[in-house]
């Protein structure tokens, strides 16, 4: 059975904590870690990991968690990660690409989520977009980039937004000028995007960097 990345972040924390204090971490204290609600979310990937033969856990015994196949190793920092203040747990919301809007109600995926260095990120992003097209090629944003997105309706001219043109969702270069509104890519082979006054148009959220999955 494959694990998801929260699964394998999670085999990596258990195992890190044995290591470092003798002992595992509580479901509490990884519902915690990872940012999960209640201890409900925490004793559904265990029960994943105990069934893909990663872990055995003891009945009745708070902390009765044995590892028994090591963590993937580029896991460890993630789980060193989700340890501290550092960590920041991010939903991937889709594509910036054509498809509905994105709204703060957005149904998630459980497991949909990154776990990264909030280091990496400025301002602090509240999901993630999948980068689908190569129109800000200039700017260092490539397909398949997952970029950082800090939700707001506000932002400024000269500054790269995420934003919604009736049912479609870009990423571009923000251009306010007296009478007009424009979307500049950062490619020459694509055109401006000018803003028609019967559009359907918002801001979504403010780009603040990006991280690129290994290919």
């Amino acid at each position: 059975m494959d694990l998801t990345d929260t699964q394998q972040a999670m085999l990596a924390l258990i195992a890190e904590r044995i290591e470092a204090e003798g002992f595992p971490p509580s479901q509490t204290e990884i519902a915690k870690a990872f940012g999960f609600k209640g201890v409900r979310a925490a004793q559904y990937h265990l029960e994943a990991l105990e069934a893909a033969g990663a872990i055995e856990r003891t009945p009745g015994r708070a902390r009765g968690i044995r590892v028994l196949q090591p963590p993937p190793a580029p896991q460890g920092r993630l789980a060193l990660l989700a340890a501290n203040d550092e960590a920041l747990r991010l939903p991937v919301l889709g594509q910036v690409a054509a498809g509905r809007p994105i709204g703060s109600g957005a149904q998630l995926d459980a497991d949909n989520y990154v776990l990264l260095d909030r280091n990496m990120f400025f301002p602090s992003p509240d999901y993630l977009l999948k980068v689908k097209g190569d129109s800000m090629r200039d700017e260092g944003i490539f397909d398949g980039d997952l970029i950082g997105v800090h939700r707001t309706g506000d932002a400024r001219s000269g500054q790269i937004v995420v934003a919604r043109i009736d049912d479609e969702i870009t990423v571009k270069l923000l251009k306010i000028g007296k009478d007009r509104i424009r979307l500049l890519p950062r490619n020459p082979d694509y055109a401006p995007i000018e803003v028609q006054p019967d559009q359907d148009f918002a801001i979504e959220g403010l780009y603040c960097g990006l991280v690129r999955p290994n290919r």
